[in-house]
């Protein structure tokens, strides 16, 4: 007899979803996470059917002094188009439709295995969002390490935004700054398709099991289409090599300062953040380019929480983003991300 478990819910599942009244259980899901990248980022439809296609300027024109009765070359600006991909991921939930009868509520026996998909969905959206490389995993998008992925600037232009914290070992994790913004950095979704997770009810439909013999199951679609836009480089900074090892230690890695040194590398900051910004009207600081955020996982963002409560420290304050309390560093608000690795090897 064929085992289906794997890919299909079992009575065994069933039971183990049904309490001692013969009602749907409360389900205390252990593989829950945070990834708070997926509130803050800004989705832009695509100007593609399978992507967006962006023109960044290259190079500007160039001056020249001139003197009396002598003629001067023409200049011009350069530009490149670059097509940036969207992926496609989904899958699909069958379960057979006595099993889910048995349950005496169809609707919350479904829901148990819904929520299930889509807390999955997002931890994987969120990882390919920081890690994926397209030369390994073609089908999806290019993540963020992989654009940043040195701090020498002779190897990739974008190590001029690769701050190095020290880590020479194994344990290393990453903190980004983003700034999100239509003519920064900002996620997409293929021209004319649904924004986002998208979920479709396919009804009674027939399946087979591993002998292709078929039965009913209760069929529901999961579909999220998305890719990743960086437009200006420049708006997203990556502070590498923290060894998560040595945060509680003697001598840990300095944060504060490293997260200064990246407010200092975007092109334009934040009005609270710092003093490289663009001018709204009657001179007055205004932010431009988006929304900032930090983002790190939870053993860098308790160290931060605990340096907050100290008095003593005026970077770092309790505030409020999107009306829940947060941290921040000079205004731009600390995000927490499960999915940043604690594994990251150095990068050089």
């Amino acid at each position: 007899m064929a085992t289906i478990g794997p890919m299909a819910l079992t009575l065994m599942d069933w039971a183990k979803r049904i309490d001692d009244e013969g009602k749907i259980a409360e389900i205390i899901n252990l593989l829950s996470q945070t990834n708070e990248i997926l509130e803050d980022m800004l989705w832009v439809e695509g100007n593609l059917p399978t992507g967006h296609k962006s023109t960044i300027r290259t190079g500007l024109p160039q001056a020249y002094w001139r003197l009396l009765n002598q003629g001067v070359p023409r200049g011009k600006s350069t530009t490149a188009q670059i097509t940036e991909t969207c992926g496609m991921l989904e899958t699909y939930s069958d379960i057979d439709v006595d099993l889910v009868a048995l349950s005496g509520n169809d609707r919350a026996f479904r829901l148990s295995e819904e929520l299930a998909f889509l807390e999955g969905m997002n931890q994987q959206m969120a990882g390919t969002i920081f890690y994926n490389n397209i030369t390994s995993v073609p089908a999806a998008f290019m993540g963020l390490a992989p654009r940043y992925p040195s701090v020498n600037t002779a190897t990739a232009q974008t190590a001029n935004n690769v701050i190095d914290a020290g880590g020479t070992g194994s344990t290393n994790t990453s903190m980004w700054l983003i700034m999100w913004g239509p003519t920064a950095i900002h996620g997409i979704f293929p021209k004319g398709r649904k924004a986002g997770f998208v979920q479709e009810d396919m009804g009674k439909t027939p399946v087979y099991d591993a002998n292709n013999n078929p039965y009913y199951a209760w069929r529901t679609h999961y579909k999220w289409d998305a890719g990743l836009v960086v437009k200006d480089w420049r708006f997203a900074v990556r502070i590498c090599n923290i060894d998560v090892t040595t945060l509680s230690g003697a001598n840990p890695p300095n944060l504060i300062n490293l997260m200064v040194r990246a407010v200092h590398r975007l092109p334009i900051q934040p009005a609270r953040a710092g003093n490289v910004q663009t001018s709204g009207q009657n001179g007055e600081p205004m932010l431009s380019m988006g929304q900032a955020g930090f983002y790190c996982n939870r053993a860098i963002s308790t160290w931060l929480d605990i340096q907050a409560l100290n008095k003593n420290n005026m970077l770092l304050r309790m505030d409020e983003f999107a009306g829940k309390p947060v941290t921040s560093f000079r205004g731009i608000p600390i995000r927490t991300c499960d999915q940043l690795l604690n594994t990251e090897a150095r990068v050089v």
